[in-house]
């Protein structure tokens, strides 16, 4: 009479999508990541001491990990400052993670309506890892050189922009960059950064709907913005108008009422 073959023992093989070493990613990819969003934390041009401390690993270890971002084209090493930021590689993997934001997507179709409509050079804005920072963008007939464009990041004190996510989003998101340009002084001059006065400031700017802002940033330009809300009322992005007159501030006028009509047709909370 056969026998059948014993059975071999030993660890049963684990199927794809089991527990275990499938979920646990690849630790030299893991590490590199760490790197990069420590860079993209520090909000600013960084040295190799101060990314390596924001990562929590050796500076050795670090470099090479940058070497090759810089390779990449994930990031850039200037070599007059020797100090480390994000590449262009790294901004259009950001830009391309932006345009798939459905709201973000619709409201960026819409914006030559707008500026159209008003005269005004239309700018989309997102909150990204270095502030509030343009995606799009629609020149007016009169538009004028500056040097704003696609990848500009906006200071939350000193711009229409800026005020317009400090109003409209958690004070947790905010706080570091709010902090960072309080130290710098890179805020408006006249702006009063006591708690009670930051938060008589948010609560009208919501109040209102929108903030504006004229010559402060650039001399010479005047801008307004709006928010984007989502269901919880925080800002998806926000919408900016850009002009050489005063239209785009004049509470009187036909400009603000436009920018704030045009928001809330995107927005879920209104």
């Amino acid at each position: 009479m056969a026998t059948l073959p014993t059975p071999r023992r030993g660890r049963p093989r684990k199927k794809i999508g089991d527990d275990g070493d499938s979920k646990r990613g690849i630790g030299a990819l893991d590490n590199a990541l760490t790197v990069l969003k420590a860079l993209a934390d520090l909000r600013a041009p960084a040295t190799l001491t101060d990314i390596a401390r924001a990562a929590g690993m050796p500076a050795t270890k670090t470099h090479r990990y940058l070497a090759s971002f810089v390779a990449a084209g994930l990031a850039s090493q200037p070599e007059r400052s020797g100090r480390y930021d994000l590449g262009k590689a790294a901004m259009e993997i950001g830009l391309a993670a932006i345009a798939r934001n459905d709201v973000v997507n619709r409201v960026a179709d819409r914006l030559a309506d707008l500026t159209r409509a008003t005269g005004c050079t239309a700018m989309l804005s997102v909150w990204g890892n270095q502030g509030p920072t343009v995606v799009r963008w629609e020149r007016a007939a009169t538009f004028v050189a500056t040097t704003l464009g696609l990848g500009t990041t906006f200071p939350l004190l000193g711009s229409a922009t800026g005020r317009v996510f400090l109003a409209n989003l958690p004070d947790r998101l905010t706080a570091g960059l709010l902090a960072q340009e309080i130290r710098s002084g890179s805020r408006a001059a006249d702006a009063d950064v006591s708690p009670r006065a930051l938060a008589a400031l948010k609560a009208r700017l919501r109040l209102q709907g929108y903030a504006t802002v004229a010559g402060r940033l650039i001399p010479g330009l005047q801008a307004a913005s709006a928010p984007v809300l989502n269901w919880q009322g925080e800002a998806e992005c926000a919408v900016t108008l850009v002009d050489t007159g005063r239209r785009a501030v004049d509470p009187n006028g036909s400009v603000l009422p436009a920018l704030v009509a045009f928001v809330r047709q995107f927005s879920a909370a209104r």
